[in-house]
């Protein structure tokens, strides 16, 4: 059937589905028992190329327009609202779609594809732009094989630790790694169903991965949490969590590591992770916590 197809093709090699020696895991930590912060929905912004993504119950349409080459320094990819005004797509459009379960993605790397891609947080209106590192455009040292953004209204605040992992967040927004069936385009705004969480240590601080699905996927009514991934997707899961844990070590850097015992976690307390980061975000663009050098409203 066309799902089996579907099903098999999100197979990784087996070198990504290998883990290396139980020496490199990351210690087990406690179980991290926090009380489910409630955040209210907000108005919600939607898929760009005049595309519209339903939230709450309404219809909001978002373009982009591209400045620059990709490729340059001086591309950007920027987020407007119908009347052609730019936006934030960080701040402007909403983590909440009104659907239970279901959260807006935007999305910065499409699978398959090499260029370290971001929304640009210290710029004004947060447009996407290719990282640079020591005066040079960043590339992955191969190609991601997932689509790959992040959850816009959430921010890993640096100054608060984190119970378990006892490490700090990274001053990013929360990243989102959906491992859908099609390529999603850079600047789409998707509504992705959430599966789980790693808690990736990278230099020493908390960069959590959000594993998720487009609901528009085939596959997504039949992956509810996590167990259902490694059931129904094998090696998808250790195939992220490998990914990502060797993909700075072309450039002289460590291994990643990941905190609670390398498990990834259920849907239940990636719930959390969004609750938190969004309540954080919320403190960040009210002015109660320090903004060093971010770009906010």
């Amino acid at each position: 059937s066309s799902l089996a197809k579907t099903r098999r093709a999100r197979r990784l090699p087996a070198s990504l589905r290998t883990a290396p020696p139980a020496a490199m895991s990351f210690a087990p930590a406690t179980r991290l028992l926090a009380t489910r912060l409630a955040a209210r929905p907000s108005a919600a912004a939607s898929r760009p190329g005049f595309a519209a993504v339903r939230a709450l119950g309404a219809r909001w349409k978002v373009t982009t327009a591209v400045d620059g080459s990709p490729g340059t320094s001086e591309y950007r990819m920027r987020f407007k609202d119908a009347s052609g005004s730019e936006i934030s797509p960080w701040h402007d459009i909403s983590l909440f779609t009104g659907e239970t379960g279901v959260y807006n993605a935007i999305f910065e790397i499409p699978r398959n594809t090499k260029p370290k891609m971001e929304v640009s947080i210290k710029e004004p209106k947060n447009p996407i732009a290719q990282d640079v590192k020591k005066g040079k455009l960043r590339d992955y040292h191969g190609p991601i094989f997932w689509n790959y953004g992040m959850f816009p209204q959430t921010w890993e605040d640096p100054n608060v630790v984190h119970p378990v992992t006892k490490c700090a967040g990274d001053n990013d927004p929360v990243d989102v790694v959906e491992i859908g069936s099609a390529t999603i385009a850079q600047g789409t705004v998707e509504p992705v169903k959430v599966l789980g969480v790693l808690a990736m240590i990278d230099d020493g601080e908390l960069d959590w991965k959000v594993i998720a699905i487009r609901t528009a996927d085939p596959l997504a009514k039949e992956l509810n949490d996590i167990t259902d991934v490694e059931a129904k997707c094998p090696g998808v899961i250790s195939g992220i969590r490998e990914w990502f844990r060797w993909y700075k070590t072309p450039d002289g850097k460590p291994l990643n590591a990941f905190g609670y015992g390398e498990e990834a976690l259920p849907k239940a307390h990636a719930f959390e992770v969004l609750a938190e980061t969004h309540e954080a975000w919320k403190k960040l663009v009210e002015g109660k916590t320090d903004r060093g050098k971010l770009w906010l409203k």
